[in-house]
């Protein structure tokens, strides 16, 4: 059997613009099913939007958001979203609506806001670190 890796993911393309969340969903799916591991999914850039728990799509399409939502928790993958993208995009959880005096909070669980630190650890823990880009 081959060896078995680890991965940390860098989603930075939106959903529903892009195809960046689709394909590492897909490719996530594929690697457990292969026997490596994620040892997280950092979300940056427009990629933040799918750490909104305020997405609604139309009842014909995936809910990217509710998607990976699902396969995080059920599969225990620490998620995060960088801070700063998630603040410029309107994304906060408690903490961040408390220090801004937002009136509420929409950070979808399993994910977690945090800084780069999360992306070095990442880059430094893991054996691979894939980036999954929208196009401009």
């Amino acid at each position: 059997m081959p060896q078995s890796l680890s991965y940390t993911l860098v989603i930075t393309g939106a959903p529903w613009a892009t195809q960046a969340p689709q394909t590492a969903l897909s490719l996530a799916q594929a690697l457990l099913r292969a026997g490596h591991r994620i040892d997280r999914v950092f979300l940056y850039g427009d990629g933040v939007h799918l750490a909104s728990a305020l997405s609604a799509p139309p009842s014909d399409e995936q809910h990217w958001p509710r998607l990976w939502s699902e396969f995080l928790s059920g599969n225990n993958i620490t998620a995060v979203a960088c801070i700063a993208s998630a603040l410029r995009r309107g994304i906060v959880d408690e903490t961040e609506q408390a220090r801004y005096e937002l009136t509420a909070s929409n950070l979808r669980a399993p994910f977690e806001i945090a800084g780069l630190g999360e992306w070095v650890e990442g880059n430094l823990k893991s054996d691979r670190v894939l980036y999954f880009h929208g196009a401009h």
